[in-house]
């Protein structure tokens, strides 16, 4: 942000007020008569420009949450850590990140005599994230366990710290913390060995980032029939891979796990997911020549231009089989979980960031007489934000929390089936209030939030890809019914149970009893709804999915901050969180059920509408 502002004559350091003082003396010196505005010095808003400090101990919420849950002794080494963090932070990696902003990635493809090269060019910024990550045990704090289950929380905070600052590295370290996961879940096979320990070290010579390359030309989240990529075995053991992968973030990385199909003998392969198997390659070989791949060109994106997203062309590139053949799919499952909760933690973060900004906008901006804090209306708006950001932090921290507890061998059934169904719901769910959050936000800053050079369009542009990565909101909410499917309603019982224990905390906090009438309401109607489910046709239930899971999330969310509340020693701003949140409509699919939204006339209404005055009939839909 700083190195973007105007800077006025006095320097960026120049107190509030002193473009005043310079105004007063020009004018005395003009004998006490304006000068004529075109030779008047300009006043800038160099004195209304935010700041923010050390993310971590500016976060009273998240430090709340690490005294009530982490033991003391964790929890002062965790607070040691992230504070110093939290400096480096503003002095090194800030800076670092509007660099990778400013000098995205060029694409070379080839030399002055006509050589192919395919060179990713990354501008030195983008490389010295990479070694910060490595420092800061941004992967490795997650594998290393040195606080058993507390550690995915550990990791969790420093990521949502860094996000922001991050110039787009999240990205990278999302997928390679899948990697890892994935190789764990595998046993670390000796041949993997090597690479599990360069994507989980703390030594930036040796560290290694991984890349996700799943989505074809034909298929985003339709891996099953969208991946063409064929991979053909050699005498020697080994796969040579031929396909097109349509979109591959981060291309600049070191390895990447990839779907593909085997051909047998004749050159067929097995169609639908069960003929896809799990490949782990190497993208360079020993002597940093690309692995038989070629880049066809980089995206051009709304956002995170600071990360090089490429089409890339697999021409035999050498790779290893790890999963058995035909399971694929349920291997590459584990990255996919990682993957979703990064996307919940930069979903947060950027609430977050954003949130803050404006709230220390709203202490130094003037307007109508008195700054924005003095007004009632905006300090509503901004209040209404933080809100939703508070139920969508504590719903990630028992994400992390839960995730932890699996990975140590903590968790018991209810805990398991609980983290498979909030994965998905959280991801849904916040991608959507993280992009809702920063356009309302942007909005407190007036036309200042609309300029490039304030740094507040690129967190706005960066956030509305959360809703995309990692599958779509639809996409999720069938996921969401597969679980209960799968586990044939026991997660659902589950998550009642959960709820009610979680509210039963604040039975005796009086304040809280109105929240807590809400949530009982909700869930009540929700169990209704999902016991009259085996009566509904596919179609209802597709129809309903969305709604279905927010109305997941909503409840959930508002359990947590009702305990939040009810702990000993909360404040009057959490109980006014828990209520505020419960007073949102907490089941939006029951009301939309009540009011026949799902039934097959109403979804082939939705057919019409949709194509009203198009070249396509209603009639013929």
């Amino acid at each position: 942000w700083e190195r973007c502002q105007t800077r006025s004559r006095e320097g960026p350091d120049a107190p509030a007020g002193q473009g005043q003082q310079a105004g007063v003396r020009d004018k005395r010196a003009s004998g006490g008569l304006e000068m004529p505005f075109a030779t008047r010095e300009t006043e800038t808003l160099f004195r209304e420009q935010p700041k923010i400090g050390n993310q971590y101990l500016e976060d009273a919420l998240l430090q709340s949450y690490l005294k009530t849950h982490l033991p003391p002794k964790v929890r002062e080494e965790v607070s040691q850590d992230l504070e110093k963090f939290g400096n480096r932070l503003l002095t090194e990696i800030k800076p670092l990140a509007w660099e990778c902003e400013l000098n995205p990635p060029v694409f070379r493809q080839y030399d002055a005599w006509g050589q192919r090269l395919d060179h990713i060019i990354t501008c030195p910024a983008w490389k010295r994230m990479k070694e910060i990550a490595a420092e800061e045990g941004l992967i490795a704090e997650a594998y290393k366990r040195r606080y058993s289950n507390w550690s995915r929380v550990h990791q969790a905070i420093k990521l949502y710290l860094f996000s922001n600052s991050s110039g787009g590295f999240s990205c990278p370290l999302a997928m390679t913390d899948g990697a890892a996961t994935v190789i764990e879940s595998l046993g670390i096979p000796g041949s993997l060995k090597n690479a599990f320990h360069h994507l989980t070290s703390r030594d930036p010579k040796k560290f290694w980032t991984s890349g996700q390359w799943m989505t074809e030309r034909r298929g985003g989240s339709d891996v099953a029939n969208g991946t063409e990529t064929v991979a053909r075995k050699q005498p020697v053991g080994a796969y040579h891979l031929y396909g097109f992968k349509w979109f591959t973030s981060a291309a600049d990385s070191d390895v990447t796990l990839t779907l593909a199909r085997i051909a047998d003998d004749q050159g067929h392969v097995k169609q639908g997911s069960g003929g896809l198997s799990l490949f782990f390659l190497k993208v360079r070989d020993e002597e940093g020549k690309l692995n038989n791949i070629k880049v066809q060109r980089l995206k051009d994106k709304l956002g995170t231009r600071q990360m090089a997203t490429a089409e890339l062309w697999l021409d035999g590139a050498k790779a290893e089989l790890i999963s058995a053949e035909g399971r694929g799919v349920a291997s590459i499952s584990s990255m996919l979980n990682i993957t979703r909760i990064h996307n919940v933690i930069a979903a947060v973060a950027s609430m977050r960031r954003m949130i803050n900004l404006s709230r220390e906008y709203a202490l130094r901006r003037v307007a109508f007489g008195k700054p924005l804090k003095d007004h009632p209306l905006h300090m509503q708006t901004i209040a209404r934000m933080e809100v939703q950001t508070r139920g969508a932090f504590l719903l990630l921290m028992e994400i992390v929390r839960l995730l932890g507890l699996v990975e140590t061998n903590m968790a018991n059934e209810q805990d398991q089936l609980l983290l498979r169904l909030l994965i998905p719901v959280a991801k849904l769910y916040t991608g959507k209030q993280a992009s809702a959050v920063v356009v309302e936000a942007m909005e407190c800053f007036g036309g200042q939030g609309y300029m490039e050079d304030t740094g507040l369009p690129v967190i706005v542009r960066d956030t509305l890809v959360l809703s995309i990565w990692e599958g779509t909101t639809n996409i999720l909410s069938l996921d969401v019914l597969r679980s209960l499917t799968k586990s044939q309603g026991q997660v659902m019982a589950v998550f009642s149970s959960t709820v009610q224990r979680k509210l039963e905390l604040a039975s005796s906090t009086e304040k809280l009893e109105p929240a807590v009438k809400l949530m009982r309401d909700a869930i009540s109607s929700l169990g209704r709804l999902v016991q009259r489910a085996g009566s509904k046709g596919a179609v209802t239930m597709e129809l309903a999915a969305r709604d279905f899971s927010y109305s997941l999330a909503r409840i959930y969310a508002g359990a947590l901050l009702i305990e939040h509340a009810a702990r000993p020693g909360s404040s009057s701003t959490d109980v006014s969180a828990a209520r505020r949140w419960c007073n949102q409509e907490l089941c939006p699919v029951a009301t939309e059920l009540k009011n026949g939204s799902y039934d097959a006339e109403e979804a082939f209404m939705d057919s019409c509408l949709v194509y009203d005055g198009s070249p396509v009939s209603p009639s013929k839909l």
